[in-house]
């Protein structure tokens, strides 16, 4: 029998460690009125993202000059396995209208506080008289402004009388030996609830760029900025550089934007008839009761020419 070649050495690792996050480990950070994240562990950092990226090169390959160079290149070229070589594990207090936009983000491990095992968090959001939003004319989903100050104020002492009313015939029913799973039917979104929440970074920085949107509701904003600038940004500093360059900050233009703005380089009158063209054929400029007609692609666009410094060109038609 030939002789069997020996099993080499286990090579001795260590754990990637981040001396930044280390020191926030289990320190909580307070969102809205009793709301907090912490963190709980991670794995990874950013030597991590850049070695999973070269492992793919194979022996004998040319590397980016530095870890940040490559960082940056795989963030700008949308390479996502690499930055799944790290995970992030919080624990999050927050209110259950908040956590159900929370929930919908499904790439990541999620264990929450049961009510029908424990009795529910004693603790509901509440609003300040000067924070009632009040509903965006221009979007279904959204706020503009707020509510006057004083008519604010009877709407938060309504809130609070709800919310106590609620609480007490929840605990009325735990007293007369009503199951907990549907004593808690009727307690309102406003309660907290609390769940261990791990994913890794790449599904991680897509939350963030959604929830710390403008557009995102101001509670989930609320928490996505706490994750993403008190953690994420100590945690892996090279790819949250990355990120606000290259996803938040960036413009994206669809084929039809980048038209317009094509003509537009071209200068004068000539350039804007050329844009219009490009936006008529793309049917942006129809005609509606009280002008044009409300159209999203069109807004969209001409939010991106005004962060450009380039006319409207359809705006004095």
């Amino acid at each position: 029998m030939p002789p069997q070649p020996e099993t080499p050495a286990p090579e001795a690792l260590s754990r990637p460690r981040v001396a930044d996050l280390d020191a926030l480990l289990g320190r909580p950070f307070a969102v809205l009125d009793d709301g907090f994240v912490r963190v709980v562990d991670y794995m990874g950092d950013d030597a991590a993202v850049v070695q999973a990226a070269r492992v793919s090169y194979g022996r004998g390959t040319k590397r980016v000059s530095d870890d940040r160079g490559l960082i940056r290149y795989l963030m700008r070229h949308r390479h996502t396995t690499p930055f799944e070589m790290c995970e992030l594990k919080l624990h999050v207090r927050v209110p259950m209208d908040a956590w159900r936009q929370w929930i919908r983000h499904r790439t990541a491990s999620v264990n929450e506080y049961s009510t029908r095992y424990s009795i529910a968090i004693d603790a509901a959001q509440r609003t300040a008289p000067d924070a009632w939003r009040l509903q965006a004319a221009g979007n279904r989903q959204g706020s503009e402004g707020v509510l006057a100050p004083d008519q604010g104020g009877k709407i938060s002492r309504q809130e609070g009388e709800l919310q106590d009313h609620a609480r007490n015939v929840y605990r009325d029913r735990l007293e007369r030996g009503v199951a907990r799973e549907q004593a808690r039917k009727d307690l309102p979104l406003s309660t907290y609830t609390e769940a261990y929440w791990k994913i890794d970074l790449h599904n991680l920085l897509h939350f963030l760029a959604l929830r710390m949107d403008a557009h995102a509701q101001q509670e989930i904003r609320s928490y996505a900025t706490v994750i993403g600038e008190e953690i994420v940004a100590r945690w892996v500093p090279l790819t949250w550089e990355a990120f606000l360059d290259h996803r938040r900050g960036s413009l994206v233009l669809s084929r039809i934007e980048a038209e317009v703005v094509a003509a537009l380089g071209r200068g004068g009158e000539e350039g804007q008839q050329q844009a219009r063209l490009v936006a008529e054929a793309a049917g942006w400029l129809a005609d509606g009761p009280r002008g044009l007609k409300r159209n999203r692609e069109r807004q969209e666009c001409e939010a991106k020419l005004a962060r450009l410094n380039l006319p409207v060109p359809w705006a004095a038609r």
